[in-house]
């Protein structure tokens, strides 16, 4: 990292000596040091699913191309209905999807029209046939309810030819994906996929498979924390399991920095004597800073090393689930260009009594539940413990209490952060 950088990051998120930094602070600040990645590729449309939008796909066409029957009916030209009394008029031909008529409608007559169906230049209204009684080759109208123009979708209604159809920073789905097609456009131009090394920490972690020793843990966080990166379609490097050792968290960030944008880990970022993740990134890089006030997830380290950014998220597995939705999952959003958009937050009553302290932002691990009089609601999952991973599994939400807030008596509103989307 060049000095002047180290400078501005510095100045930016402020140093680790520094007092808690609010919630919003934190986020804002991170979000403010990240910018997009710039390499762009080409895929397939078929490939691009979850991809990141890089440049804006304008529309070749007009969608619809033409104007087009909305319904099974007839198209008549409105000028031929009178104004009062039933209209009734020959029926000069048929017009199918994908089959337009031939010839020109002749004046004071009707076409029998589908839905989807290409609408003669010349006729302007159509009526659905349900509203209609034929005789033949005539057709009878009712006398009122007709308006000029309706039925009828207009060419370009959709997508005029040459406006933007889907802005760049847009994650592709499903309906987005559908619309390219749509548009004869077999190719996208998407944002390079963002790389996140990730690694834990600790002399007590071991991973699937190896036996457990009397004061050992199974790895949790490496499966938690690759399974949100793979819903936010990141390329993962899994370097393991890292042991309480500077020379070996040392190797793990030059290993990592050389391989990827981000290096994440979990553990060693809090005031103990194993704990070398921040000194190490201090010797090799730039901290910008390290404690929040929020609960859980009051360790969080932020920094560069090289050209990767690094977060050190908190040892304990709740603790690393809420820091990576709050700082990190937003920050890998900008980085991979896809625009920012607010987090989907809802106001509930509160199903319980909260003992809170103003001073730290504070996330719950909740459920929604409907009461007695059908009305919706927010529960906590019970032990709030940092290390109760069942408070995220049973959870459907975060229940949400701001920094400056104190207690909550059941029934008041509370902000809620439902995980659709998220988990």
């Amino acid at each position: 990292m060049s000095e002047k950088h180290a400078q501005d990051l510095h100045q930016c998120c402020g140093g680790p000596g520094e007092a808690l930094l609010p919630f919003n602070v934190g986020r804002e600040q991170i979000l403010a040091a990240i910018t997009p990645l710039e390499q762009n590729q080409v895929t397939d449309v078929r490939a691009a699913l979850g991809r990141v939008l890089a440049a804006d796909v304008l529309s070749p066409i007009n969608v619809p191309a033409y104007s087009n029957s909305a319904m099974d009916g007839y198209a008549v030209r409105y000028a031929d209905l009178p104004r009062d009394g039933e209209a009734r008029l020959p029926i000069a031909g048929s017009v199918l999807a994908g089959h337009p008529l031939k010839q020109p409608c002749p004046a004071g007559a009707c076409v029998e029209i589908m839905t989807g169906a290409q609408v003669p230049a010349e006729l302007d209204t159509v009526i659905i046939k349900e509203v209609c009684q034929r005789q033949g080759d005539y057709v009878s109208f009712p006398a009122q309810g007709i308006k000029a123009g309706q039925n009828r979708r207009h060419a370009g209604e959709d997508i005029a030819q040459g406006a933007v159809a889907v802005p760049a920073g847009t994650r592709l789905g499903a309906a987005e994906l559908g619309l390219i097609a749509s548009l004869g456009q077999a190719e996208v131009s998407v944002v390079r996929r963002p790389r996140v090394a990730y690694f834990s920490t600790g002399d007590e972690i071991r991973s699937l498979g190896q036996p457990l020793a009397e004061g050992q843990i199974y790895d949790s966080n490496r499966y938690t924390v690759t399974a949100l990166l793979a819903r936010l379609g990141i390329d993962v490097v899994d370097l393991g399991v890292i042991p309480d050792r500077p020379d070996a968290i040392e190797n793990a960030f030059r290993q990592a920095q050389q391989q990827a944008d981000v290096i994440l880990s979990s553990g060693g970022v809090s005031l103990g004597e194993a704990d070398f993740v921040t000194e190490t990134l201090e010797r090799l890089g730039e901290v910008a800073f390290w404690r929040l006030a929020i609960k859980p997830g009051r360790p969080l380290a932020f920094g560069k090393v090289g050209d990767a950014w690094f977060f050190g998220l908190p040892g304990n597995p709740v603790a690393v689930m809420i820091t990576f939705l709050q700082f990190v999952r937003p920050a890998l959003t900008k980085l991979a260009g896809e625009t920012l958009k607010p987090e989907v937050m809802v106001t509930l009553p509160s199903a319980e009594a909260i003992r809170k302290k103003p001073g730290r932002t504070e996330f719950l691990r909740a459920r929604i539940e409907v009461d007695a009089q059908g009305r919706a609601q927010v529960r906590s999952t019970g032990h709030q413990g940092s290390g109760i991973l069942t408070s995220m599994s049973q959870a459907d939400c975060l229940l949400v209490l701001e920094a400056e807030q104190g207690d909550v008596a059941a029934g008041d509103p509370v902000r809620v952060q439902p995980f659709e989307g998220l988990l």
